[in-house]
């Protein structure tokens, strides 16, 4: 998919990756980036200056995002991409027990993690389908497909995301619709400051920009996975190559990190 002059939406645009998606797209002379966040503020900021608009939205919210997406259709054009890029990354509220989240966690990331990208192909794909196709960008997270250390919440709603990815892809290449789930790893965004201060997990951090212009790399090549870093190929490989290794490994791992935050 080429950008020039299509019409885009992005949700969590006013920050991180979002932001930077959005400024990358304009920069590829899109005809519309509509810049979606909950914090209005920050993201009129971001389209005041690339020359965006910007719209409030809660995407847990399935009337929220269907009312989003009908401004966006009757003010300016049909969507052509739309990046459900909003996310959230609680860890486990008591580190060393993957199951001590409140329900208040789980039910928030299901929500965002998930549904809001659920809530936006429902709406979607019925007038996608019928104008011969479009393009879902879905932010997801290496988490999906690997792990997230004492990040339960996070690392189960992110592989239920990349499951949904896939169906969608399964489902609506017949009717043009094209899918493609981004999985980084660590991006330098206010999401990663709030992980633990451990500088193996921040080894090879991306700029939220380097990630932008993978994502225009992968969406010209429409790819199902877009992964700017090339390393998280790899351990997808020794993950299901050999679970139970993965598994060592990754507690080795936690045992490490715990180490170097005390």
């Amino acid at each position: 998919m080429r950008i020039k002059e299509k019409t885009i939406v992005v949700t969590g645009g006013a920050a991180g990756i979002g932001k930077a998606l959005c400024e990358r797209f304009m920069q590829e002379n899109a005809a519309y980036v509509v810049v979606v966040d909950r914090n209005i503020d920050q993201a009129e900021e971001v389209a005041q200056r690339i020359g965006g608009t910007a719209i409030k939205c809660d995407v847990s919210n399935e009337s929220q995002i269907i009312a989003l997406i009908d401004e966006v259709e009757n003010r300016f054009a049909p969507i052509d991409l739309f990046c459900s890029n909003a996310g959230i990354a609680p860890l486990d509220t008591e580190i060393g027990n993957a199951a001590s989240s409140p329900n208040a966690d789980w039910e928030r990331s299901w929500k965002v993690n998930v549904m809001a990208h659920v809530y936006a192909a429902r709406a979607l794909i019925p007038r996608m389908t019928k104008r011969g196709g479009g393009y879902f960008l879905q932010t997801v997270s290496a988490a999906g497909l690997l792990s997230q250390i004492d990040g339960a919440v996070y690392s189960t709603t992110k592989h239920a995301a990349i499951g949904f990815a896939g169906s969608l892809a399964i489902t609506h290449k017949e009717h043009g619709i094209r899918v493609s789930a981004l999985c980084p790893q660590g991006v330098d965004t206010p999401m990663l400051d709030a992980m633990p201060n451990d500088q193996h997990m921040r080894d090879g951090v991306l700029s939220a920009e380097i990630v932008a212009e993978c994502v225009i790399a992968g969406l010209l090549d429409e790819r199902f996975l877009i992964l700017p870093h090339e390393i998280v190929a790899k351990y997808m490989k020794y993950k299901t190559g050999d679970y139970d290794r993965w598994i060592s490994g990754m507690v080795k791992m936690r045992a490490h990190i715990a180490k170097s935050i005390q």
